[in-house]
């Protein structure tokens, strides 16, 4: 089982964070937050409790590859900064430590990371890592130079074995390539967890509206959150403290637009307020169908009315 906290403490550097008793650290991206994640979590968790501990968990902003590859890393993250914070508090970690990734920092060796990071500014007493991380400069350093310097640096280190990640058989590639091909069912048993985004509810043209079917048109803020495949989904919409049911539509509206860009807009059931300018959190819970284009506005209207009827008894039955 896992520790719930609520008072997460968060650095946005690892020059703010004071050094604490029997730190126990892990290190990586944790993009998702998935059950293998949780896996080495519940790990670090298990470990600070036995040694009268607290666990840290290090993690970079922007991710490396943007920073390295900033034309060309096609990065579609699954968490946003916020999310992260969120999941990673849930999973009950006492320090979250966000660390601006640059060029200068990327050219840290592997023996000057230890050493500067690890031991000088974390103060690190164990350290726990997946058994295929690298660190320090072009992923220079693995878990054979950790072993080396560890004793003579004064901490321990520990890994998670393959076969013990394998278990739970989780990447954070396996979720966003199921979310690409709208598997909501697979991302959904991966994460532990429904996907969301949160995006502000934007002005459109309102076609909807015409057809009777007006929807919250989203615009998301992070340009690299992953937006899965194109189609239309069965979603919990959170607006503030309420929760209602919606039919979110990820396309270009076909029958409508010749060339559209991608939109993101979902029919709230039950539901006849203005909220222009308001933040929803959308939580994927089905896939419906694939987006398409239709022989007119009629033909159109009627199949939203299909996937109204789909969602009613998804819903009924959940």
């Amino acid at each position: 089982m896992f520790s719930f906290v609520t008072d997460l403490k968060i650095y946005h550097s690892i020059n703010e964070f004071e050094p604490v008793k029997n730190a126990v650290v892990t290190i990586g991206t944790f993009d998702g937050v998935h059950l293998g994640h949780r896996k080495l979590i519940e790990k670090v968790r298990e470990i600070a409790d036995g040694i009268g501990g607290e666990t840290v968990v290090l993690t970079f902003f922007p991710h490396p590859r943007m920073v390295l590859y900033p034309n060309e890393h096609g990065l579609e993250l699954l968490n946003t900064i916020a999310e992260k914070k969120a999941l990673l508090a849930e999973a009950g970690v006492d320090h979250l430590i966000i660390h601006p990734f640059d060029k200068l920092f990327s050219e840290l060796s592997s023996t000057e990371f230890i050493k500067s990071v690890i031991v000088n500014k974390l103060k690190t007493k164990k350290l726990v890592i997946g058994y295929d991380h690298h660190f320090g400069k072009k992923r220079e350093g693995n878990f054979d130079d950790l072993l080396r310097l560890a004793p003579e640096m004064g901490f321990d280190v520990e890994k998670i074995e393959e076969e013990d990640v394998n278990n739970i058989a989780v990447s954070s590639t396996q979720v966003r390539n199921a979310l690409k091909r709208g598997d909501i069912d697979t991302a959904i048993s991966y994460l532990g967890r429904p996907y969301t985004i949160t995006g502000k509810v934007v002005h459109r043209n309102k076609i909807g509206r015409t057809i009777g079917f007006p929807t919250a048109n989203l615009q998301i803020a992070e340009d690299y959150k992953l937006i899965p495949a194109e189609g239309v989904y069965v979603v919990r919409v959170i607006l503030g403290k309420e929760k209602f049911y919606g039919m979110l539509s990820i396309g270009r509206r076909p029958t409508v637009e010749q060339n559209g860009e991608l939109s993101v807009e979902v029919y709230i059931l039950d539901f006849d307020r203005e909220i222009y300018g308001e933040e929803i959190t959308l939580h994927f819970l089905k896939w419906v169908r694939a987006d398409k284009k239709f022989n007119g506005i009629e033909e159109l209207k009627q199949q939203i009315e299909n996937d109204r009827t789909f969602t009613l008894k998804y819903i009924k039955s959940h």
